[in-house]
């Protein structure tokens, strides 16, 4: 048998059931898994109950086919059904010992998949207004997403990673102001910057390029014929600023697409438009008050409206007002069509808690203009509470007091900022605690980590220095011990961590595992201070060091693909 067969285990169990039932059936919906329950084996499926109603039989019957073809598989020691129709499978000492040795040989590949099948994904994230440098708020979404696109790599799929630059509507009006009153300022005009205005020290910096490089050619001069001009410097400016933070967060795009020229210039807008009235999903009519809204002046007119709830949407929703102008949402057709026509089918757009509201009329839009033939999944990444001393920090881009994504970084680390953001799910919120990060204990999971990576890389260091042992897959066969066959179980169990993980657009599965991995690992030791058997090396017998040795490496490789694939280095000194 193939060793490279045998590097994901989970799928070299899933082939020998497929063997047994033929491809023609749809195996989609077949899990293995590792048991909770020791007692139960080494792996678990629920095949026959899933294969059930396609093969027109009952789960048992299937469940006794497959357990008899199953067992007489060299590898498999016992093959039982469970309950409803589970299969059990336990595997001999020589089935993790041949992992072993395959994946030791393929190190470089171990983790990876072909899922995907070179499927094409786009993927924008960040999008944060070019109005400022990007908050520790943002920097969840930066992280989120440039992790996810590395998990979407690594399965298989071809991605292409977005910023969507906002560079169109009343927020860079208002910045335009805002940075035109602090060059005036530099030149000793009394202009003032007013409430509603962006205050940021960072704007002083910015119009002091702008003295710098134009002088005094935006002087006496009416706003509005500078304005056009201005605008785009602003938004130059400060897209320079967020680059420099994504790149301090370790995150790069592929391209960068803007509303004002790639779509409004470009014409996608209203391109969107015609084809929607073309497919008689407009109409002219007139919609409620906004929910909350008390305004007595409020007055419903008619304007162009979308039938958004033939797709899922709570409420039909506006492309296009009385007086001509589109709406906010009319953008979002400009964008899907505009991707759609790209050759992006499938896309992953990441926002902010700020626009929960938006996901489903997104949805919309996206099935809408393709007849269904486009997805797209729209991730909220929650906020991110930053406290120090006890003191919650607050962040606002208007009134120029808040905490840059560099800040935290300078603070903590670029690692440490990258594990805690994606140490959970992406909706939940995340209290990041300054002092608890930077904690050197066992408590702290982003020591803890790093750390058994660093332990590794000392027991190999110092085995081969002091003693001239290293790593020998040809003694493999002794590693006998239940320590042994449970670390090797865990170190499995990472190639299915990073498919689920990818599929589900869920980085934080990785942390997950990877923590559990430094768990077993930094157990194993203990053990070893107490059992000399256990430890990893053991100077009297060289043969048993070897074989763990090629164990500890597994392990090490392990957590360094699980924290590359996160954008977390792993240090080989601690």
């Amino acid at each position: 048998m193939e060793q490279e067969l045998i590097c994901n285990v989970f799928d070299y169990i899933k082939e020998q059931i497929t063997a047994v039932i033929g491809v023609d059936c749809d195996f989609s919906n077949v899990v293995v898994e590792l048991p909770k329950e020791k007692s139960h084996g080494d792996f678990s499926t629920n095949a026959a109950m899933v294969l059930s109603k396609q093969l027109k039989s009952s789960p048992m019957y299937i469940a006794e086919k497959i357990k008899t073809q199953l067992a007489i598989n060299p590898y498999f020691s016992s093959v039982e059904i469970a309950g409803p129709g589970f299969i059990n499978i336990k595997v001999t000492p020589n089935f993790w010992h041949d992992f072993t040795k395959s994946m030791y040989e393929n190190l470089d590949k171990f983790g990876k998949n072909n899922t995907g099948l070179g499927k094409k994904v786009l993927i924008a994230f960040v999008s944060a207004n070019p109005t400022g440098p990007m908050h520790v708020g943002h920097s969840r979404g930066a992280v989120y997403g440039g992790a996810l696109a590395n998990l979407l790599k690594a399965s298989g799929f071809e991605v292409v990673k977005e910023y969507y630059v906002n560079d169109a509507g009343n927020q860079i009006a208002v910045l335009t102001k805002s940075l035109y009153t602090r060059y005036q300022q530099l030149f000793g005009i009394s202009a003032e910057i007013s409430d509603g205005m962006y205050p940021g020290e960072y704007l002083i910096d910015v119009a002091k390029e702008v003295k710098l490089e134009h002088e005094d050619s935006f002087l006496n001069k009416d706003f509005d014929d500078i304005y056009e001009e201005l605008s785009a410097i602003a938004v130059n400016k400060i897209m320079n600023i967020i680059r420099t933070d994504l790149k301090v967060l370790g995150v790069e795009h592929d391209s960068f697409v803007s509303e004002l020229n790639d779509l409004h210039k470009k014409g996608y807008i209203k391109k969107a438009i015609d084809l929607l009235k073309e497919k008689e999903l407009l109409y002219v009519g007139k919609l409620e008050a906004p929910k909350g809204l008390v305004n007595e002046d409020w007055e419903a007119k008619e304007q162009l409206i979308f039938r958004s709830t033939d797709f899922g949407d709570d409420l039909d929703r506006a492309v296009q007002r009385s007086d001509g102008s589109y709406t906010y949402f009319a953008g979002d057709f400009g964008l899907a069509l505009q991707r759609i026509e790209r050759g992006f089918k499938d896309v992953i757009m990441v926002l902010g808690a700020d626009h929960t509201g938006f996901v489903k009329r997104l949805k919309a839009v996206a099935k809408s203009l393709s007849n269904g033939e486009s997805s797209i999944d729209v991730p909220i990444t929650q906020m991110v509470n930053l406290f120090k001393g006890g003191v919650p920090f607050k962040m606002s881009k208007r009134s120029g007091n808040f905490i840059t994504a560099a800040d935290v970084v300078d603070e903590v680390g670029i690692d440490a900022l990258r594990f805690v953001l994606l140490s959970r799910k992406n909706d939940t919120i995340i209290d990041f605690d300054f002092d608890k990060v930077k904690e050197k204990t066992k408590d702290n999971p982003v020591f803890y980590v790093q750390y058994a990576h660093a332990r590794c890389s000392s027991v190999l260091r110092n085995a081969e220095s002091e003693l001239g042992f290293k790593p020998d897959l040809s003694e493999i066969d002794l590693l006998i011990t239940e320590s042994d066959s449970d670390l090797i179980r865990k170190v499995a169990l990472f190639p299915k961590i990073v498919e689920q993980a990818a599929l589900h657009h869920e980085p934080h599965r990785i942390i997950y595992y990877a923590i559990e991995l430094a768990t077993e690992f930094h157990s194993l030791w203990t053990k070893g201070n107490d059992d000399e058997d256990l430890r990893f090396i053991i100077p009297d017998n060289q043969k048993l060091s070897a074989a763990r040795l090629v164990l500890v490496e597994m392990v090490r490789n392990t957590i360094k693909s699980a924290l590359k694939v996160l954008g977390i280095t792993a240090a080989d000194r601690m």
